[in-house]
């Protein structure tokens, strides 16, 4: 008979599941710290020693760190996507920006689709709540605030899809972004008439996610992701221009 006898499960493993599936579904994110030993213990109704078992397993597996005085943390797993040198050809070259765009386009309408048919609730006001901030950063002279709140955004809707692959592989790509190996997200931000339109566009796709519309949820990202592309290629022209401009001007300046 193919059964097998049940055997208790160390409580130590269901700490490590539990932990693990929070990793897993971008709940605990990479550089978090985690509470207190006595506070976890508690939270977890573990004793210290089948807690201290469960982040000695996860550390020697490189899903936990801990540093000296500071505590336990979730580990840079996402740096490990692309290597140093892959980062570097990135920030080096103008087609991999095009790529770049292209496969947020695809992942994101994709993502947007899926958080329009399987987010919860509870999903669907947390990509509410973030456009609310985007709305009233939107007031502020100051653009910083809203391009923060803009990828928070689009990570709540590729959170609200529930697919684990898709939000770690797009959150390393935001990272990514964030640290300007693309392109400076900032500059779009300055002008206020791109600011508008970008406003616009994220109503756009949180009403359609709100609706529960996956086919103008897909629309709406796909709309904004080629506003983006069409906004980049206009800073390269403005840049070149630029330079010819200021040729000529040391030009006639040295005669």
């Amino acid at each position: 008979m193919p059964f097998m006898k049940v055997t208790p499960e160390k409580l130590s493993h269901s700490v490590v599941r539990q932990i693990e599936q929070l990793i897993l579904r971008g709940i605990l994110r990479a550089g978090e710290r985690l509470p207190s030993e006595r506070d976890m213990a508690e939270k977890l109704g573990v004793s210290r020693p089948s807690l201290r078992d469960a982040i000695a397993d996860l550390s020697d597996r490189g899903l936990l760190t801990s540093r000296a005085g500071s505590g336990v943390f979730v580990a840079e797993v996402l740096g490990s996507a692309f290597s140093p040198a892959l980062i570097q050809l990135f920030s080096t070259h103008d087609e991999a920006v095009f790529d770049y765009i292209a496969f947020r386009r695809d992942m994101e309408g994709l993502a947007a689709e899926r958080a329009a048919r399987l987010g919860s609730e509870t999903d669907l006001r947390v990509i509410a709540t973030i456009f609310a901030k985007m709305e009233a950063a939107h007031q502020k002279r100051d653009p910083t605030d809203e391009a923060e709140l803009d990828a928070e955004f689009h990570m709540a809707i590729i959170e609200a899809s529930h697919n684990v692959i898709m939000l770690h592989m797009l959150r390393s790509m935001f990272d990514l972004l964030r640290q300007g190996v693309f392109y400076n997200r900032q500059v779009m931000f300055r002008n206020r008439m791109t600011r508008d339109h970008l406003l616009d566009q994220h109503r756009a796709m949180n009403d359609a996610v709100q609706a529960r519309d996956p086919v103008a949820a897909r629309e709406a990202v796909e709309a904004h992701l080629n506003f983006v592309e069409q906004a980049f290629i206009d800073q390269m022209r403005a840049e070149k221009n630029e330079t010819i401009a200021r040729q000529r001007l040391d030009h006639e300046a040295s005669r």
